[in-house]
Order: structure tokens, then sequence, then C-alpha cells
């Protein structure tokens, strides 16, 4: 694909068009930096290209990196976009993460980010009921590292918090969306 070559996909710089590898780095730039997913019509927006422009220049992206082995990918979930690490070098990326004692998770808190992951949206209490003892402070580290977050509130008398995974839950674990987590039947021994 020679996008660059389509003089009304997008708006000329001060310096004149732009080619196609300086908007390959640009959009790679902002989707390492986000941290999260970006939409299709805000990248569009940032580069100052169509939409349609925009999604070919990212699928193009997307078979580079296959083709060219290298160690990240970028996932497509309803026309948004994040660089994520391949799979196939998640027994690296673990191992750095367990060696990392800022990144490991407690017994607790996996026990408890389980819980909401598979029984979203779900209240403390019930946390607590599942897991037998108290999950506050589970809770409150989980919510500092951006894994769960408040998802409103049940409505019944005291109105608890019901608590939710986040987007960053999903690059934790290199999911794409909450379809992709493992049945929890086949992983219950």
């Amino acid at each position: 694909m020679k996008s660059s070559d389509d003089k009304s996909s997008c708006e000329a710089t001060e310096k004149g068009k732009l080619s196609e590898n300086k908007y390959f780095s640009i959009i790679e730039s902002l989707l390492f930096v986000s941290g999260e997913s970006l939409g299709i019509e805000q990248i569009a927006s940032i580069i100052k290209c169509n939409v349609e422009f925009t999604k070919n220049l990212i699928d193009e992206m997307s078979s580079i990196y296959k083709k060219d082995c290298r160690g990240i990918e970028i996932l497509r979930d309803n026309n948004r976009y994040r660089l994520v690490t391949k799979a196939e070098n998640s027994s690296y990326v673990e191992k750095l993460l367990k060696n990392n004692s800022r990144q490991a998770l407690s017994q607790a808190s996996l026990e408890t980010l389980a819980i909401v992951a598979y029984k979203q949206p779900i209240t403390r209490i019930d946390i607590d009921e599942i897991r037998g003892v108290k999950s506050d402070r589970a809770i409150s580290t989980l919510i500092e590292r951006r894994l769960i977050k408040e998802n409103g509130r049940l409505n019944v008398p005291g109105r608890p918090i019901l608590y939710g995974t986040t987007e960053e839950f999903l690059k934790y674990f290199g999911f794409e969306n909450l379809d992709n987590m493992p049945n929890l039947d086949s992983i219950i021994v």
C-alpha cells in the first residue's frame, strides 16, 4: 500500500506530505504512550487523516509487525487499538514481572482480582463471602494499580459499590476483551 500517494486522505503539514513510515512512527508512539486503547477517530484526528486511511495504515503496521517477528502487536477491538506484547513471549515477560517486586500482587489481591473478573459487577460484601475473609486491603491495592474500578452502586439499602475490571486489567493479562479469559470451568480443579 502506498498510502502517502492518496493526496486527499490527510492534511499537509508545514513541511508538506508526511511519508507512510512517518505516519507509522507517529501512530506507534501514540499507542505506546497512551497505555490503553485509542479509538480510530481519535488517532485519525491527531494525525489529521481520514478514518479509512488511518485504519489502512494501522492494518499495514499490524502486518509488518507479524512479518518482521516483532515483540509487540496491535490489538483491535471495536475500532479501538492498543499495543501489547505478543502472547508467545509471555513466559519471558512473566519472569520480568515476577522479579519486579513493585509489580507482584499478593495472593489475596490475586484471589480478589479473579473473583471480580469472573463475577463482575460485584460488591465488596460478596467478595468477602466468596473468600471467607475481609478484602478491603486487596480491593484498595487493585484500585490503586488500576486493575479494578468502581462500576456504580447496587440499588439496595446502603447502596454498596459495585466493582469491575479495567482496561489496565486486560492489558496486564494480555486479553483483548473479557471473552478472552479462560473459561472458569476449565481452570477449576
